[in-house]
């Protein structure tokens, strides 16, 4: 169930390492497995989360409740719905998919590059439309401004240039492709023309910087990296990287840009991922992913989460998350099959992907984010699994007393009243728990301040008047035991108890001659004396503020309070008869 890496623990949720079985073999070895912790601690996030035998690319929708999926046997897509925790639908198609893109917030239009050069639009209700390109893509790009999806591809055209179809959906035709330079064929003339030549040039891939500039980069098979303007559609600059001493110039595989768009990541065929200031040539900084794989996924992460930027690099073999500033390792993530996309849930901790194999893997990593909101019970549990009381997101079972001290327990409404509710599900300063959130208590102090701006003065006069008091009680008194300070009505009422237990056990003890005090001086004294320790929650010093800090004192007047203790009871009084048997003895009594 877990696989850590370092000093950051990553929890395998689904895939090879959770131990899935057949339920008709969980009911033949029910009572074998009764016994094994590690499949009692299994969890099942998503049913049916899984292909026959591989699934090709993963996606998440923007509103967050949907989940996207296409693999093979036989070539569908399923689409889960994650606040039901379960499969929605799965569609057959015609061929494999090679990726897809949610053309919605949610799953209702999508748009699928299938293998036999087909782009496909799906609906809810099933396929909408399907156009073919003139040569096999490989990638797809969604251009929300303009509403263009783009598709890289195999080949040239007769001018010897590498292509980028477009194609409109607004206008619903193919406008002029990008010409992008891709070197053709080297050694035969003609033969960089046919897409199934030798060494024949290919644009790879593609990535838009859709939340800055919108700058189009596409990667290509001679090593370069070209930047497109999406206004004017003219090439803005090229980009060449490195060439290798022994294997040469390697192919761009992936590409990807931040959100600021000052950067762009470039990950080549040799597994060697590049940052690169779009003002200069030269690489930030370097990065090698250790199997000489080419690289197919290069994610930037919320740096929010993780209080420094991270970068996800990924091939076919490993997941790899390091520092974006300076190349350190920050944690990886090695399955047991071949990985041929990830997919990064937003704001959270998730990683989904599409594998090798029958099920797909998902990974929650608690110091990269919380738990998605469908499956908030995440924390919970990893809380309680983690054997490691420093890690400041899952924490031991020795260390969440002290770790607790540090938050405020709130309800939702609070939450309401302090305006912190737009952070459920986003933050990991606030933890469900129960019918409410744990908050961190510098985020609960900040806030009351911000909702109350004399709060500072009365938490001032407030802990005056808390030292006055202490002088007052430190001064010599009499022997009268000091009264609590709050809940006062609830004291008593626990004092009445014990004093009736105590009467009662007195009362067993004098019907038994004195059995109980017996037994107690038959007991041998123990060799060094203990101080005697007060009996009683009044005087056990876990329950100390209950009667002592303002914060716990128990509001009569709530609805709640008045269901569970009835201030009035209606006596039961007496019947007719017995009332009148009562006059006549009284009647009785005077005449004597």
């Amino acid at each position: 169930m877990k696989i850590s890496q370092g000093n950051v623990p990553v929890y395998t949720i689904s895939g090879s390492e959770a131990r899935p079985l057949p339920e008709w073999l969980i009911r033949k070895r029910k009572r074998s497995l009764k016994n094994d912790p590690e499949f009692a601690n299994r969890v099942d996030l998503l049913q049916d989360f899984e292909f026959e035998e591989a699934s090709q690319c993963v996606r998440v929708s923007e509103d967050g409740d949907w989940v996207m999926s296409t693999g093979t046997y036989k070539p569908q897509i399923h689409v889960h719905y994650t606040p039901h925790l379960s499969l929605s639908f799965a569609r057959h198609t015609n061929t494999l998919n090679q990726t897809f893109h949610l053309l919605s917030s949610d799953a209702t239009k999508s748009v699928h590059l299938q293998q036999d050069r087909c782009i496909e639009f799906h609906t809810g209700g099933g396929l909408h439309y399907a156009s073919r390109i003139p040569r096999y893509g490989r990638d797809l790009i969604y251009d929300r401004r303009s509403a263009e999806c783009l598709v890289p591809s195999v080949g040239v055209n007769a001018e010897g240039m590498g292509e980028c179809f477009r194609l409109n959906l607004e206008v619903g035709r193919f406008m002029r492709s990008y010409e992008i330079d891709v070197g053709g064929d080297g050694a035969t003339i003609g033969a960089g023309s046919l897409q199934g030549g030798i060494d024949a040039g290919a644009v790879n891939t593609g990535a838009i910087a859709e939340e800055s500039h919108n700058l189009l980069a596409f990667g290509t098979s001679h090593g370069t990296v070209e930047y497109w303007d999406s206004r004017s559609k003219n090439r803005v600059g090229i980009l060449s990287c490195p060439q290798d001493s022994v294997e040469g110039r390697s192919e761009v595989t992936a590409l990807s840009f931040p959100r600021s768009g000052r950067e762009v990541a470039v990950g080549d065929s040799n597994g060697i991922v590049r940052l690169y200031d779009l003002r200069s040539p030269t690489p930030l900084l370097k990065k090698d992913q250790g199997y000489g794989l080419p690289i197919k996924n290069i994610i930037y992460l919320d740096g929010a989460q993780t209080g420094e930027p991270k970068i996800l690099t990924a091939d076919k073999k490993i997941i790899k998350i390091w520092d974006a500033k300076d190349g350190s390792p920050w944690t990886s993530v090695e399955p047991s099959v071949d990985l041929n996309h990830v997919e990064w849930v937003p704001k959270t901790g998730m990683l989904l992907t599409a594998n090798e194999g029958r099920q797909q893997h998902s990974f929650f990593i608690p110091q990269l984010g919380p738990a998605p909101r469908w499956c908030h019970f995440l924390d919970n549990i990893v809380e309680e699994m983690a054997e490691d009381p420093n890690d400041p997101n899952a924490f031991g079972k020795g260390a969440i007393g002290e770790v607790y001290d540090n938050f405020k327990f709130l309800t939702i409404e609070q939450l309401k009243q302090l305006s912190l509710d737009h952070l459920v599900g986003t933050t990991n300063l606030l933890r469900p728990y129960m019918h409410g959130f744990f908050v961190a208590q510098k985020l609960y102090e900040e806030a009351r301040l911000i909702s109350n701006p004399d709060l500072w003065q009365e938490q001032r006069a407030k802990s005056i008047a808390e030292k006055i008091n202490k002088e007052r009680e430190s001064k010599i008194r009499g022997t009268k035991k000091a009264a609590v300070k709050v809940n006062r009505k609830l004291a008593e009422k626990m004092l009445e108890k014990q004093e009736e237990q105590e009467r009662r056990r007195a009362k067993r003890v004098l019907k038994r001659g004195g059995d109980d005090d017996m037994l107690d001086a038959a007991a041998p004294a123990p060799a060094v004396e203990e101080p005697v320790q007060p009996s009683g929650v009044l005087n056990d010093p876990r329950f100390a503020k209950l009667f002592e800090d303002p914060e716990f004192e128990i509001d009569e007047q709530t609805r709640e309070f008045q269901q569970l203790n009835p201030s009035t009871k209606i006596p039961k009084g007496l019947t007719l008869i017995y009332d009148v048997f009562k006059e006549e003895a009284a009647l009785g009594a005077t005449k004597y």
